[in-house]
């Protein structure tokens, strides 16, 4: 049937292109033909335009079903900017109120309406089902259908009522659409829509023009991250992380230090999130800092590179937030950051989980981890797990290929853990295994008498670090298989049986070591590099300047100032504000003659300095200190403040310590009049002008126990805004 219409002529006519991507043209005429289709394409690849194209060529309205509001708009957008015509295409979901669902109804009713676009929840509501049957549906489009699948990263539990529902709508021809699904998922969504016959069309999932990289996060991944856009300054890029809390975090970090972004999560409002959306995709924003919520409904070519903030909690996810990057086919760079405790944490996440669904969720976790610490090819990895071949031994587009580590040579490792498989029958997983090869007589192997085994043990005199990646890397070549549908038992294929028989050479390369130790070794090396000369310098400038002001010297710069000066090399008044103590005031009153003190050093010394490491913090509980400031300004008693925030008073005094230290100026005079005498605060503010020190237990010792330690602190609040700021 489909044979007579000109598809390539009708792809010309509504969307002004001269030829198909891939198996787009094969998918169409499949539906067209009235069969149930599923299709497997990356993200990037032109899935839309293979449900999009059959509706306006089809008679009657097809439902899509898809998951995010933001999608939908966005869509509904691009179909309507095609032609003269509005209502060509709508969507129908709660953002909608009475009058605009009513024209819906009237664009359906009239034939105008070729694509209706429903989230899950609108499909399966009872009042719209008499709505769905009042007119001709030429198919049922499913899109992200691995939101069917508990095994896919994003299940919505509201899709397994799909099928029900369309039996109680009428039938007609399904297509399931999604990016990323491994065997499994893809089983799960079939069953589910009651599609098993469907034709399945399943793109490569290799995507030759991304970087993919993994790093160790370490405690300056923010000075990182800062450092990797700089350096791609002006590219858009995507920051996942897992908390709304970081994104907020990291995107004012990010701001702080002169990156144009912005924060996207569910947690915002509707407006907010749509303005951040039109932003980003007009480029008045470069970097979006994001939960895995952003991104499904944007439609952007050019993203330059996606980052992982932390690690995600499956190969699925990550595949498919990666897969936003480079969708034009030019540069896409995917960073994930990696740290054993990241992981740790997401397995604790899910203890209020039901038993099956933890089981699912750490598996899932387990295959992240393996893709994250695995020295292999890494598009090789990813491309396993998608039950797809990758035959080059070198990418030439990856850490692991552009850096490769030693290959050692694993042929009686491999035989050992194909006959431990063998031994146990076949009927555990990975970490059973690896305690039976190195001989644990765990409870659980001495439950099973496996410790009887010959095999048992096998592997006891070899290090510990050898036997994931073996097993891993021969999963890899084929000689193993996890079967992920039985709680990801180990079982030897046979290609393994006639490895037994027959062995020949086999390499195998370690994991990288990401553990706290690494971290911490990392972290030591870096933050080794005071200079001892410049620091001296400082320390006497410091003193001079203190004796030309008749301040004591903490008054200047505290110590601290003056170690990170003597580490980053601050040569101009707005590289010195990022310095930890100096705020704007304290920087122009004091900064310049330290800056031409160190710039000159630099000169004389040849100091090449790392201008990358001058990266503005933003206080984690910064929201408080905004808060106090105002209250301040608007000169509300301190008890009241503290009172308002929920905090002790010597609470509110610390974080008012905080302020002042890290450069603001606050007067706190009117609240001073009220709860000491004049003469006290003279007092005290003396004390402080002439101590050598700022510390509160030397001025109570010092005073004589005239003064209570919370008036001490307010007055020495007042001197330092006065004097150091």
């Amino acid at each position: 049937m489909t044979g007579t219409i000109n598809l390539t002529g009708q792809l010309k006519h509504y969307f002004g292109f001269s030829s198909f991507k891939g198996e787009q043209e094969a998918i169409i005429r499949n539906l067209l033909d009235g069969n149930d289709t599923f299709v497997l394409m990356p993200t990037g690849g032109g899935k839309s335009l293979c449900y999009q194209l059959p509706s306006l060529i089809m008679e009657g309205t097809a439902i899509v079903v898809s998951p995010l509001i933001a999608l939908m708009k966005n869509q509904v957008d691009v179909i309507n900017s095609l032609g003269e015509e509005t209502g060509v295409a709508h969507y129908l979901n709660s953002s909608l109120n009475k009058a605009a669902i009513q024209q819906v109804h009237d664009d359906v009713h009239s034939g105008k309406t070729k694509l209706l676009y429903v989230a899950p929840e609108s499909l399966n509501k009872e009042d719209n089902l008499e709505f769905f049957r009042s007119f001709k549906i030429s198919f049922y489009a499913v899109d992200e259908a691995h939101c069917i699948s508990e095994w896919g990263h994003d299940f919505r539990p509201e899709y397994r009522n799909i099928r029900p529902t369309i039996s109680k709508i009428g039938d007609a021809p399904v297509i399931a659409l999604t990016a990323t699904a491994t065997d499994k998922v893809r089983m799960d969504i079939k069953k589910s829509l009651g599609i098993m016959d469907a034709k399945e069309f399943k793109s490569s999932f290799n995507r030759p023009n991304l970087y993919y990289e993994v790093r160790q996060k370490t405690k300056d991944i923010d000075r990182q991250i800062i450092k990797f856009i700089k350096q791609h300054h002006g590219k858009s890029g995507i920051i996942y992380c897992i908390s709304r809390k970081k994104v907020e975090e990291l995107a004012a970090v990010l701001k702080a230090n002169d990156i144009k972004a912005a924060p996207y999560h569910a947690g915002l409002d509707s407006a907010t999130r749509s303005k951040t959306q039109d932003d980003f995709l007009m480029e008045r924003i470069d970097v979006i800092v994001a939960t895995i919520a952003f991104g499904m409904g944007i439609d952007k070519p050019d993203v330059r590179f996606v980052i992982h903030y932390d690690i995600p909690k499956s190969l699925e996810g990550y595949y498919q937030e990666t897969g936003r990057a480079g969708r034009d086919g030019g540069e896409g760079m995917c960073i994930a950051f990696y740290a054993y405790k990241d992981l740790q944490k997401l397995e604790k996440f899910m203890e209020s989980k039901p038993v099956a669904e933890q089981d699912i969720g750490k598996q899932l976790l387990q295959e992240t981890a393996a893709y994250a610490e695995s020295s292999v090819c890494r598009r090789r990895i990813l491309l396993h797990y998608f039950g797809e071949e990758y035959t080059k031994d070198n990418c030439g587009n990856c850490d692991n290929c552009l850096h490769p580590k030693t290959q050692h040579e694993g042929k009686e490792q491999l035989l050992i853990v194909l006959k431990a498989i063998m031994a146990v029958k076949e009927a555990f997983r990975q970490d059973y295994v690896v305690d039976f090869i190195k001989g644990r007589a765990t409870d659980d192997i001495v439950s099973h008498k496996h410790e009887q085994l010959e095999e048992f043990g096998a592997g006891e005199d070899m290090p510990s670090k050898v036997w994931n990646p073996v097993i891993r890397q021969g999963m890899i070549a084929g000689y193993i298989v996890k079967d992920v549908e039985n709680y990801g038992l180990l079982k030897v294929t046979a290609a393994g049986r006639r490895y037994v028989k027959n062995p020949t050479d086999f390499t195998y390369v370690e994991d990288t070591d990401f553990s706290e130790s690494a971290e911490d070794e990392m972290e030591d090396h870096g933050v080794s590099a005071l200079d001892p000369t410049l620091y001296s310098m400082l320390q006497d400038l410091r003193k001079n300047t203190a004796r030309k002001c008749n301040l004591p010297a903490y008054v200047i710069f505290q110590d601290v100032s003056l170690e990170q000066m003597a580490t980053l090399y601050p040569v101009t008044v707005d590289e010195l504000k990022n310095i930890q103590g100096v705020g704007v005031g304290k920087a122009k009153r004091y900064g310049k003659e330290f800056c031409q003190l160190i710039k000159t050093y630099c000169e004389e010394n040849d100091i090449e300095r790392p201008e990358e490491l001058f990266v503005r913090t933003v206080a984690k509980d910064s929201m408080t200190k905004v808060k106090i400031i105002g209250f301040l300004d608007r000169r509300m008693p301190l008890d009241d403040i503290a009172s308002t925030l929920n905090l002790e008073f010597e609470e509110l005094l610390d974080e008012i310590d905080a302020i002042v230290y890290s450069g603001t100026k606050v007067n706190i005079d009117y609240f001073l009049e009220d709860v000491m005498d004049e003469d006290q605060v003279d007092d005290i503010y003396e004390y402080f002008r002439e101590s050598e020190t700022d510390s509160i237990d030397d001025a109570v010792d010092e005073l004589g126990g005239d003064y209570e330690d919370n008036e001490i602190r307010l007055v020495r609040i007042k001197f330092l805004s006065e004097q150091a700021n």
